[in-house]
């Protein structure tokens, strides 16, 4: 028990509940995280590039410092120069060719410690404090005072040769950024500067992304569940019409205006499914119709009959008769009690045809199938005569003999029943070798058939004319059991129209039965797709399928139109 109540949980037992969550809570959940995800990346997105932007910045700015100091090499000594560089937190160290190395500046462990000035200013005046304004190669000011050149100009300041950067490179461990620069003079130059002016500006960008998504969020959250609960209002129409369905209104349908998208779709299917489940009560309340109608039809058959005994045997215990009396009232029973035998086999017979009969099939002549029917209702004797034409050559078909006897037996008694005084029995074949099939015709000089009736007397226990007496033997099942033999061996019976008999053939003027059989080379084919077929109708009609079932009872009464 423990193992079917894990697979239920997990969704994999046939019998596992539907997961039935808030859809629009889902919905809503889903889209926001995204968002969240979403914006999550576009923040260190942001963050990534701006700090890159930043740190390149940095350098830029300490390799402009570095150009500054090629052009200042000369006209400033070693000390003036590395505190000119200095300015704005930047760690210096300035190695002359000679070896001797002067340092201006934080340190780098101070810069690394703690926040410095911004790394990003403009350079200020010499030794770090203001410097009097005037010419950049010594000019005098207003005061007359000198003005040391302006360490960003790259123009030389006496006849010498220029001095120029011959190399460079740039260490970056994240909290320090080293520009180290190859004077052309040998000159060497180590400029530091420190990030935490940078991370102070990522932190505040990182503020203000982090607030402007957590309120789109907010906003994105509130419209996505208007826009969520618009969006599932066909849904929620769907719920509507399902439960007005199961309060009986059965005619309620969605029809979709759009039948092509998912919403569509569904509502298509619903419609679909609706459709379906409306035939199928239909069909289900017809056949309860059908089934009713037939056990009060069985019953009705079946009391004439035992009524008839049961009187007859009364008397026959209780009155004083005669010997002519009593020998008419034994013969009575005897007719009744046969009567009810073969109504009782018929019915029978029909519930295996329901199940599946077994069929033997071998090659077969229809044409004396048909004469041998014919010298049978002969030896029965009566006022009618019954001829049979046989009309050029006939292919043998793989049929059961006993089983199309039957069904020739029944055509030509139904036949004889309602003829005033002939029944023609005619076998041909028509079509060519691959479709070729054999055809028995039954006509009789009768009333016939009208076309309304002509699938209805293959129908179970239906008397055309209800107001008949039922003293003849007949059952209503002969034709329905006809039929359903013929489309075990893959052919049919059918009720043809008056007008069928125009021409050549004008018939009898009565009505016209006839069988379809196949030939004997597409006899199995034809057989096992008219059982596949068969299969798939109802089951209270004829046409069921005839698979397998060992024996064969009832006796050979039919539907007759009356």
């Amino acid at each position: 028990m423990t193992p079917s109540r894990s697979r239920g949980r997990s969704g994999s037992a046939p019998g596992a509940p539907l997961r039935t969550g808030s859809l629009r809570t889902r919905t809503v959940v889903a889209v926001t995280a995204l968002l969240a995800v979403l914006l999550l990346a576009l923040a260190l997105t942001v963050q990534a590039l701006v700090g890159d932007r930043l740190r390149a910045q940095v350098v830029e700015r300490l390799g402009d410092r570095a150009a500054a100091a090629a052009a200042l090499v000369g006209t400033v000594d070693d000390d003036d120069l590395a505190d000119r560089l200095s300015a704005q937190g930047v760690s210096v160290v300035v190695t002359s060719p000679d070896g001797g190395a002067v340092t201006a500046g934080p340190s780098p462990d101070d810069l690394r410690a703690g926040p410095g000035a911004d790394p990003l200013g403009e350079l200020p005046g010499p030794a770090g404090g203001p410097r009097d304004s005037g010419s950049a190669t010594g000019g005098t000011t207003g005061s007359g005072g000198t003005t040391p050149p302006d360490p960003t100009s790259t123009e030389p300041t006496s006849g010498d040769a220029t001095v120029s950067v011959t190399s460079s490179s740039v260490v970056d461990d994240g909290d320090l950024i080293r520009y180290e620069a190859v004077l052309s003079d040998g000159t060497e130059l180590a400029l530091t500067a420190g990030t935490s002016s940078i991370d102070d500006t990522l932190a505040t960008l990182r503020g203000v992304l982090l607030g402007a998504s957590a309120a789109f969020l907010l906003l994105a959250a509130g419209a996505l569940v208007l826009v969520v609960r618009r969006t599932l209002r066909p849904l929620e129409r769907m719920t509507a019409v399902a439960r007005s369905i199961s309060g009986g209104d059965r005619g309620r349908r969605l029809r979709p205006t759009r039948p092509t998208t998912e919403l569509g779709r569904t509502a298509a299917a619903f419609d679909e499914m609706l459709d379906d489940l409306e035939r199928a009560e239909g069909a289900a309340l017809a056949a309860e119709a059908r089934l009713r109608s037939f056990v009060s039809d069985a019953a009705h058959e079946l009391r004439t009959p035992v009524a008839g005994i049961q009187a007859a045997a009364d008397t026959l215990v209780r009155a004083q008769l005669d010997d002519d009396e009593r020998e008419r009232l034994t013969v009575h029973v005897v007719r009744e009690s046969l009567r009810a035998g073969r109504l009782i086999g018929d019915m029978l017979l029909m519930a295996r045809l329901d199940e599946g009969l077994a069929l033997a099939p071998r090659p077969l002549d229809v044409a004396e199938v048909a004469r041998g029917a014919a010298e049978r209702q002969r030896v029965r004797g009566g006022d009618v005569a019954v001829e049979v034409v046989t009309s050029g050559p006939v292919p043998p078909v793989s049929g059961d003999l006993d089983r199309l006897g039957q069904v020739v037996g029944n055509l030509l008694d139904n036949a004889v029943r309602h003829a005033r005084s002939s029944v023609r029995v005619s076998v041909a074949s028509r079509g060519v070798v691959d479709t070729a099939e054999v055809v028995v015709r039954v006509d009789d000089d009768g009333r016939g058939v009208d076309d309304a009736d002509r699938e209805r007397v293959f129908d179970r226990l239906v008397r055309l004319d209800e107001a008949r007496a039922r003293g003849d033997g007949g059952s209503g099942l002969g034709l329905p059991i006809a039929r359903a033999i013929a489309r075990a061996h893959g052919g049919d019976v059918v009720c043809l129209p008056r007008a069928a008999g125009g021409g050549a053939d004008p018939g009898l003027g009565g009505a016209r039965f006839e069988l379809r059989l196949p030939a004997a080379a597409r006899s199995a084919t034809a057989r096992s797709a008219t059982q596949s077929a068969a299969a798939q109708s109802s089951s209270a009609q004829t046409e069921t399928p005839l698979h397998a079932h060992p024996t064969w009872h009832g006796g050979a009464e039919r539907n007759r139109p009356e």
